[in-house]
């Protein structure tokens, strides 16, 4: 009979950043999977190019399956929409908020084309940044939001160079992060 007082294996998510910074929009996630307290992998790509043109930027955090699914679902919706990013974004939120089987979907999404940022979350929270333009989810979010918010702030550093920094000094605070980045630019 299984204990009570055991709980089922904890996955922790990841670190992915989304920077805008002078006409450019830069996404940057770590690569490291985590199950309770072991690294399965240290190299997971969590940050894709999307869409037909290759033009919308998605990262996702938390369940990798999850995640993926969401990506294909994403995917589909900016084929139906004709690539209306804020339609299909809107329309996958709401299928996210009323499908049984995506409501167990255990992930969160940044998304972002040259225009607009999106956070996406199962529970229904569809949000845009802040006027800095600056979104973070996972484990280290917090951490990487922080220092990106203070080197858009303090320094003449790129998008790029922003996201790249923002997930390294993340990753010195959370056992969660790593340094192996994925880097994306638009």
């Amino acid at each position: 009979m299984a204990d009570p007082t055991q709980s089922a294996p904890t996955s922790h998510s990841t670190t992915v950043l989304l920077v805008r910074r002078a006409g450019k929009v830069a996404m940057a996630a770590d690569g490291q999977v985590t199950l309770n307290n072991t690294v399965l992998k240290s190299r997971a790509r969590k940050v894709r190019r999307i869409g037909a043109d290759g033009q919308t930027l998605v990262g996702f955090a938390g369940a990798a399956a999850d995640g993926l699914a969401l990506l294909a679902r994403l995917e589909d919706k900016l084929e139906e929409y004709r690539g209306n990013l804020e339609r299909a974004v809107v329309e996958l939120a709401r299928g996210w908020r009323t499908d049984r089987a995506l409501r167990q979907l255990q992930a969160t999404i940044l998304i972002a084309d040259r225009e607009r940022s999106f956070l996406l979350n199962g529970v229904g929270d569809l949000l845009q940044p802040d006027e800095d333009g600056i979104l973070a989810i996972g484990s280290g979010g917090n951490f990487a939001l922080a220092a990106a918010r203070a080197l858009q702030v303090h320094t003449d550093l790129s998008a790029v160079e922003i996201a790249r920094k923002g997930l390294e000094i993340a990753a010195e605070i959370c056992v969660f992060t790593n340094t192996n980045l994925t880097v994306e630019e638009l």
